[in-house]
């Protein structure tokens, strides 16, 4: 096996784990602290800037309750189609979306509320700084 495929594979691990954990709704805080590492630790195993070891792979496949085979073999068009087919569509299903668009509305919520800190920053580097450019040396007004 060469180095550019083992490379793909680490990468297609990661993502693999990044899925199963978003699925199971934990924070990267969470497994982070499981682990004893930090968030932004715990971030850079996920975007493929800090080397996975086995060891590793181990102890998050125990955080996540799942096997190493299930981190292995994950895939989440399957995983989406079982899910779809054993509940007949309850969650999925055109008659229920209420479900999609309270996810929907949860998501903008969010959105907002951190477009308001971002503002709210904004003004503090403002008062504080002055005049503010972008990398492009345009003003931000």
């Amino acid at each position: 096996m060469t180095w550019l495929n083992l490379k793909k594979m680490d990468v297609l691990l990661k993502n693999k784990i990044k899925n199963i954990r978003e699925l199971k709704n934990y924070k990267q805080e969470y497994i982070a602290d499981k682990l004893a590492i930090t968030q932004a630790g715990y971030s850079k195993i996920e975007n493929g800037k800090t080397e996975l070891t086995y060891n590793k792979i181990k102890k998050i496949a125990q955080i996540l309750e799942v096997s190493l085979e299930d981190i292995i073999y994950f895939d989440n068009q399957r995983y989406f189609n079982d899910l779809k087919a054993n509940y007949k569509g309850s969650f999925f299903s055109c008659s229920n979306n209420n479900n999609i668009e309270k996810l929907y509305q949860d998501k903008v919520l969010l959105l907002e509320k951190l477009l308001s800190k971002t503002d709210i920053e904004l003004k503090m580097y403002k008062e504080k700084f002055g005049i503010l450019y972008t990398d492009d040396q345009s003003i931000i007004k």
